[in-house]
């Protein structure tokens, strides 16, 4: 099959929508004023808006010739994509970075080459998923970027600044679409319901089942229509129900018609993807913030959204010591040990362990005084403050190293009184830093009060 024998496309480029069509396909914005929650987007004179313009307005000022779109699931990118290739005229040929490899890439451009060369039009080559692309792939677009071949619009999920590549993100329009608000999800299931390309009032949605049906969704308008229909295919297959200031043949969707068509909304939480790092720093925040309730919240969306419980049992370990530290220095030995027993066990009994590890450091006593205190001695050291080893503390165990003066004068820690031999150990030109500056919390309190004795017998003078 060629390429291009699944994209059936209008005069205008745009993929022909049947009736039997998923109801998030059939209702597509067919206009910019129809597309919701992106304003910030379509302001007038706006890229985008110069992207949809017809192509004798588009001679007069330039669009840009390659856009990425960043947003979350259900945004509307695609929605987009179709809107600049039927609003302008131009056609439009749809890739999945999925499946797509780089000889379809080429493909498509090198039609897209003869077309123009033939006064056959201006192509869209709309990439999902572009962050899918290896580096080859997104290589392979850079030259069709450059001399305008095809205007290409991509969208992702996960940031561009990780997932695409720096010479084509340079040459690209990188617009951010905004997630949406639970209204405007709102009027796109309202519009969904009377549309005659949607449900054309075939069924009437109860109030309970609307914000139900928006719960569900959280702000993905794709996610929305599915469910709505879903649940609209099973009441119109129950048939119609009676109720007072209904129509006789009205056609109902309850709350209990949803709840028997969704079992459940998917955890929306992508282990490859940009959420995937804002979930992990809102638990690693949470526990350092001893909450223990949204610690073990963000803990579970890893767990359910089936993250490798390896990686959540290292970022433990590592709050452990970077957060916890030595305000309770039992934590790291939880975390190490809870590491070990998840390695093991494995799922499902290891959310117990995570669980349990999760809940000594949120609500153990925080410090991050030894985090502090290796950062600012390696600051030290890459900023050249570094100096002599004291002669006293250098190895003097090979031959002719007494003869250099190497261990001279060293005094055994363990012969003087609480083991504390008072002697210069730092170099001449950092005596007196401090680097280790414990606080008052938890164990560390006992910690600075020994440290406090320490200190006046080793520097005495000070």
């Amino acid at each position: 099959m060629d390429l291009f024998d699944s994209v059936t496309s209008t005069a205008q480029g745009t993929a022909v929508v049947g009736p039997n069509a998923p109801l998030a396909v059939r209702m597509r914005p067919r206009t910019l004023d129809e597309v919701a929650g992106q304003d910030h987007l379509l302001a007038a004179g706006s890229p985008l808006r110069r992207l949809v313009e017809p192509a004798d307005q588009r001679s007069r000022r330039a669009a840009p010739s390659s856009v990425i779109l960043w947003g979350p699931p259900g945004t509307g990118k695609t929605t987009l994509a179709y809107l600049i290739a039927a609003t302008s005229g131009r056609r439009f040929v749809e890739l999945s970075a999925v499946t797509a490899g780089v000889k379809d890439v080429r493909l498509v451009i090198d039609d897209a080459r003869r077309r123009l060369a033939t006064a056959g039009g201006e192509t869209v080559l709309f990439i999902d998923e572009v962050h899918r692309f290896t580096k080859a792939q997104q290589d392979a677009l850079l030259p069709s970027v450059e001399n305008r071949w095809v205007t290409l619009v991509a969208a992702t999920t996960e940031n561009p600044s990780f997932s695409v590549n720096s010479p084509l993100l340079s040459r690209s329009l990188l617009l951010t679409l905004r997630p949406l608000e639970t209204e405007h999800v709102r009027e796109l299931v309202r519009r969904a319901l009377v549309d005659e390309r949607g449900l054309a009032g075939a069924v009437t949605l109860d109030e309970d089942a609307e914000e139900h049906v928006l719960r569900l969704a959280g702000g993905d308008a794709r996610k929305a229509l599915t469910i709505l229909e879903a649940a609209a295919g099973a009441a119109l297959d129950d048939g119609p129900r009676v109720r007072a200031g209904d129509a006789p043949d009205a056609v109902v969707v309850d709350l209990a018609t949803v709840e028997h068509a969704i079992d459940v909304a998917a955890v929306r939480y992508d282990r490859d993807g940009d959420q995937h790092y804002d979930v992990i720093s809102a638990f690693i925040k949470s526990v350092r913030g001893s909450d223990v309730d949204a610690s073990l919240h963000y803990l579970a969306r890893m767990i359910a959204a089936g993250e490798d419980p390896r990686f959540i049992a290292r970022r433990v370990v590592i709050s452990a010591a970077e957060d916890v530290g030595m305000a309770d220095p039992s934590a790291l030995q939880t975390a190490v040990a809870a590491a070990h027993a998840v390695a093991l066990i494995g799922m499902p009994e290891a959310r117990i362990i995570l669980a349990e590890a999760v809940v000594h450091l949120a609500t153990a006593p925080k410090s991050n005084a030894a985090y502090l205190g290796i950062d600012a001695a390696l600051a030290d050291v890459r900023a050249g403050r570094i100096g002599t080893v004291p002669a006293h503390l250098r190895d003097a165990h090979y031959a002719g190293a007494q003869s250099l003066g190497h261990g001279g004068g060293y005094q055994y820690a363990h012969d003087a009184p609480h083991a504390v031999a008072a002697q210069q150990y730092l170099p001449d030109e950092l005596v007196g830093t401090r680097y280790y500056r414990p606080n008052d919390r938890g164990f560390e309190r006992e910690v600075a009060a020994r440290l406090e004795r320490i200190q006046a017998i080793l520097h005495p003078q000070a």
